[in-house]
């Protein structure tokens, strides 16, 4: 049974619209403000949401922006208002909202946006891949803020970086909302039909991953692509494993194809160069794959984040997303514990040469304050998160400890303590 969500603050109409929608056979929750909302989202993905503009304690664009800003908005919202404007109704549409019902809503109106929006949200794969599973530390915002200054051209995008980056992500970050999404996964789709691709793509996106391994003669297609996409008014990333200015040096690869890509590209950072992101981002995965129904209701312990935040990590978001997955399939409990995390870690790669993880450019005290950090959180995924035992292990009495480890930013958990 498919289930809505109706967020307005007038009584009236919530119950009005949970009769309707309950006699065509859906399961209808009911929301009088957006913090109810926001208590409803952060608990389970519905699949429409309904949601009016205005209420008194947040209105309904900021929820949504809100949502889109924080990867929460993975299901289709039909906005409603008894006021609307159509400049509300196109900033609704820009931030990802999949309609716009004007109040007093017409019955069939309602039935048909209702049935269209959720056949919409069922083609497209929930996903929380976008600015909130990127991380938040300095190279990040660089990174996100490259990416929003570009969002509004349409040219072509290379994003270049190591295998297993978010490439996905950040092209997500440039799609228009509510607007075609096609990924071409094999070189070969570039030489059988490219302007059926870019047909598919219209107004959209075409998403090419790792164009860096494409033969000669899929090259030649996808130049195609890149030569007619504005025909079809559709946006080309192609994401890139290695350097291509240095396979056009060996003539591995077509000049004619870097010059396009090449004027806009982008280099992504690889996950250890953000390791305090590390644990956020597993979470906003887990909680991901628990929404999609994939896996059990699941959260990690602390101390099986620090371990995950030590992790060197080398295939990047492929891999932590790999490790979470796994993780949220095996665990014994509801809670994914540090013992569990190690198991699935290969420690061959876990953080051991401090040096490596380090910037040794940097003022003495940001070093010494990053060797620390590194230090702790070693020991603390070590000893369960127990404070007591590294607080013996380290020589430090327990309360400079937890000072220690506050001013150093490192997460504890008081319940680990004896």
């Amino acid at each position: 049974m498919r289930q809505i969500l109706v967020v307005d603050d007038e009584i009236g109409i919530r119950e009005l619209l949970s009769e309707i929608l309950s006699d065509e056979g859906y399961d209808v929750q009911l929301a009088e403000n957006a913090g109810a909302a926001r208590a409803f989202r952060s608990q389970t993905r519905p699949d429409l949401v309904l949601l009016d503009i205005w209420m008194p304690d947040t209105d309904g664009i900021t929820l949504l922006k809100e949502w889109a800003s924080s990867g929460q908005l993975t299901m289709p919202v039909v906005m409603m208002s008894g006021h609307g404007t159509i400049d509300t109704a196109v900033e609704a549409t820009r931030i990802g909202a999949a309609d716009f019902l004007e109040k007093p809503i017409a019955l069939q109106k309602l039935l048909a946006t209702v049935g269209r929006a959720i056949s919409r949200g069922e083609r497209q794969q929930p996903s929380a891949a976008g600015l909130a599973v990127l991380g938040r530390t300095p190279v990040v915002q660089e990174l996100k803020q490259r990416l929003e200054r570009i969002a509004g051209h349409r040219g072509p995008v290379l994003l270049q970086g190591a295998p297993g980056c978010a490439f996905e992500a950040c092209a997500r970050v440039l799609h228009v909302p509510n607007m075609p999404w096609q990924a071409v996964d094999q070189g070969a789709q570039t030489v059988d039909a490219p302007l059926d691709l870019l047909q598919a793509a219209r107004g959209g996106t075409l998403f090419v991953r790792d164009v860096a391994e494409f033969s000669r003669l899929e090259q030649r297609g996808l130049l195609v692509l890149l030569s007619q996409a504005e025909r079809y008014n559709a946006r080309v990333t192609c994401a890139a494993t290695r350097d291509l200015s240095e396979l056009v040096a060996a003539g591995q690869f077509d000049d004619r194809v870097f010059q396009l890509l090449g004027a806009t590209m982008i280099r992504l950072p690889p996950l250890r160069d953000q390791r305090d992101d590390i644990p956020e981002i597993a979470g906003v995965m887990l909680q991901d794959l628990v929404e999609q129904k994939l896996v059990p209701a699941r959260h990690f312990s602390v101390a099986a984040l620090n371990a995950l935040r030590s992790h060197d990590w080398p295939g990047n978001f492929s891999e932590l997303r790999s490790v979470v997955q796994t993780l949220a399939n095996t665990a014994a409990g509801e809670q994914i514990i540090l013992e569990e995390t190690l198991r699935v870690l290969p420690q061959a790669t876990t953080v051991t040469n401090v040096s490596a993880s380090l910037q040794l450019d940097a003022p003495l005290r940001d070093a010494r304050d990053a060797f620390e950090r590194i230090y702790f959180e070693y020991h603390l995924a070590r000893e369960g998160g127990n404070i007591s035992r590294v607080a013996e292990v380290v020589g430090l009495e327990r309360t400079h400890l937890y000072r220690k480890l506050k001013q150093l930013g490192v997460k504890t958990s008081r319940r680990n303590d004896e």
